[in-house]
């Protein structure tokens, strides 16, 4: 398992489209991959439960991902949260 912290480039009031890119991104992976945000732990595969957190601008999250591609899917992961648009 990896587990790592981040801090959201996603700009203020995001939508549904930045969040969906997330879970594409998380989807392309065989790992479980989590975003642990205010007390909580959400499947980043799922476009349900990522909707249910504000992620935007400069937040600190935690990453984990757990699974034969954890290391890939952490830094796929952290480049679209710290770098999107």
């Amino acid at each position: 398992m990896v587990t790592k912290s981040m801090t959201v480039g996603l700009e203020n009031n995001v939508e549904a489209r930045p969040i969906a890119f997330l879970v594409q991104v998380a989807s392309q992976f065989e790992s479980s991959i989590y975003i642990e945000y205010d007390n909580k732990k959400i499947n980043a595969k799922s476009i349900m439960g990522m909707m249910t957190v504000n992620l935007s601008g400069n937040k600190e999250v935690n990453v984990l991902a757990d699974g034969v591609d954890e290391t890939e899917a952490i830094d796929k992961i952290e480049e679209y949260l710290c770098c999107a648009k």
